[in-house]
């Protein structure tokens, strides 16, 4: 893959395998089969996260690995860095929240989540109010997540949001009405 190197520098042998870029999941529902199929396509190393037995159970990508601890834990285990982006999928702030308090205060490249922008303003009142989140932490969520492409179902939705990861992971600016709505 393109994670892979090789480098000599006359004495010593360097051989670095996989991806060098890791996508976190919070939530093990239909749409993060689609998104973490499509994710490793895209070379990223993708680790889901799902302490509900119902959504957790079911779930299996090849190539994938399945957590079960509470999602702000496994942020914190996982040691996020800039080549780490974090989408939250479930829709239950108990789950969600906490993820993306852990993730917005990381040096994460890309935060999503899911949900209408009724629910984002909610989502950012409530980060705000009980975490003290700073303006600029709470500016690096990205929500509703994804590019608007006039997605509707789950694969489609997951297209809209590996696009907008891409762009960011290349520093490029999707302008707000290209943004879902």
């Amino acid at each position: 893959g393109r994670g892979d190197e090789l480098r000599f520098d006359g004495q010593t042998l360097v051989s670095t395998h996989g991806p060098s870029w890791r996508l976190v999941v919070i939530g093990a529902g239909q749409m993060t089969q689609y998104l973490a199929d499509m994710a490793r396509a895209l070379d990223y190393q993708v680790i889901v996260c799902d302490p509900r037995e119902e959504y957790a159970t079911g779930f299996a990508v090849p190539g994938c690995t399945l957590v079960r601890t509470m999602p702000d834990d496994t942020l914190v285990e996982l040691r996020l860095d800039a080549h780490t982006a974090v989408v939250a999928l479930t829709h239950d702030p108990k789950l969600d929240d906490l993820a993306l308090l852990e993730a917005l205060r990381s040096p994460a490249f890309y935060v999503g989540a899911i949900g209408s922008r009724v629910n984002q303003a909610k989502r950012r009142a409530r980060l705000s109010e009980h975490f003290d989140l700073t303006e600029a932490e709470l500016d690096r969520l990205h929500g509703p997540v994804g590019i608007r492409i006039g997605a509707r179902t789950p694969p489609e939705i997951a297209v809209s949001i590996l696009a907008e990861l891409t762009a960011v992971r290349y520093g490029w600016h999707v302008p707000e009405p290209h943004r879902v709505a």
